[in-house]
Parts: structure tokens; sequence; C-alpha cells
């Protein structure tokens, strides 16, 4: 299992935004310098809007491969790939059947796990979907909580994919606590959920989405064991 670029470029954004503000540097009093801030009348040679390139290992030119096992940004604790299928997709609780989804979806879910953070970065790349999203959780795309073959409940949410044509995408982390907005039992599923559960038990789950056309799923996917 493979982290990519995307993932450890979102693990280095959270670190940032998981910094404690009192670890900050305060800037409320920072002067600016002649020439630079407001006033600043032109970008200086190289930089800003005539920035005739990207410096080496940054922006549209980013290196082939995330930092070094031993020295990462972040370093993600597990990473996993699900394939997401119609033909996976179950209904039913207690005597599941298969109901062969949306004819021609198909989803792949690329996560990088920190358990220690209870931090979930994901890339969900979604095709061949037709219909609305819909759910009674906040979203249509889901982490469950369920063995292959088996239904069970969302553990996690992510923002639905969204692009134009038939690629979608999302792309994002995600750090508890969690809420999939679908209450059972009088709370929200994903009350007390940490992503050490996923990396403990990875066959136990499954990456679903949910469409207009094909209620109980599109596409589903289990996570490889």
């Amino acid at each position: 299992m493979k982290t990519s670029i995307t993932l450890c470029a979102l693990a280095a954004l959270q670190h940032v935004s998981a910094t404690p503000l009192s670890k900050r540097q305060d800037f409320s009093t920072v002067q600016y310098p002649p020439g630079t801030g407001a006033n600043l009348h032109e970008y200086p040679p190289g930089t800003g809007a005539n920035l005739h390139e990207y410096p080496p290992g940054t922006g549209e030119n980013p290196p082939a491969n995330c930092p070094p096992a031993g020295n990462p940004i972040i370093p993600f604790t597990s990473t996993f790939h699900v394939l997401a299928t119609p033909d996976q997709v179950v209904n039913g609780t207690t005597n599941p059947v298969f109901t062969g989804g949306l004819p021609g979806a198909q989803a792949t879910y690329d996560f990088g796990i920190n358990a220690d953070l209870d931090l979930i970065c994901y890339n969900i790349r979604l095709t061949g979907f037709r219909g609305e999203y819909q759910s009674p959780a906040k979203t249509a795309t889901h982490v469950h909580e369920g063995a292959k073959g088996k239904n069970g409940p969302p553990r996690l949410a992510f923002p639905n994919p969204a692009g134009d044509g038939d690629v979608r995408v999302s792309v994002g982390c995600l750090q508890g606590p969690f809420t999939t907005g679908l209450i059972q039992n009088g709370q929200d599923t994903g009350t007390g959920f940490r992503v050490q559960q996923i990396q403990d038990n990875p066959s136990g789950f499954f990456a679903d989405v949910h469409s207009s056309l094909a209620v109980p799923g599109a596409a589903r996917g289990q996570f490889p064991g």
C-alpha cells in the first residue's frame, strides 16, 4: 500500500492547522519593511505574479515521491487502496442481498491514516456515476463498519466527489472527533469512532457511495485485510 503525493501534501496542511495557536508566531505587531506589504508597488524579480517557473520541488513540479521513510512530513501509520464496484453492493441487515449497484459506476479510495492524530487523508476518484447523491447521512460518500457481504453503519462521511464530465474527485483530510449526520440509537454513528479501528481490523470496513438511482449503494469496496 503506497502513500500518494497528494496524501503527503494534505498531511502537511493538516500538520500546520493542528499546531496549537500558543506555539505559532504572533504576527499581530509585525511592521512591514519599506517596499513590502500593502505598499509593495511591484513584485521583486523572480517572485509573485512574474514568477516564470516554480523552484525545483515546489508548485506544479513537486518531487516524484514523498519524503523518505523515517523522515516524512507526518508519517501515516497505515495506508489503504480500495476499489469500489457495483457488484459488491448489498442491501439489508439480517439477510443482505447483492443489488448490483449502479452499473458502470466505479470508485477508487486512497487513504492515509495517522492513528496517533486520529487523522485520515483521502483521495477519492469516482467515474460512471449517475443520478443525484442520496443518503440519510450528511454526505453520500462513506466508510462503513461491516464485513464483506454485510452491511453496517457509516463511521466516516467524506465530501462527495465533484467535477465536470465523467470523473469526479474528492481530496482532503478529516480528524476526529467524527460525525456522519446519521443518528442511530440516539447518537451519531461517528460518535466515539477512531481511525485506529480501521488500522486494527481493515477487512471489517468498506467504502461506498450512494446514488438516487441506487440508494443502497452505487459502488462499494472492502478494505484489504
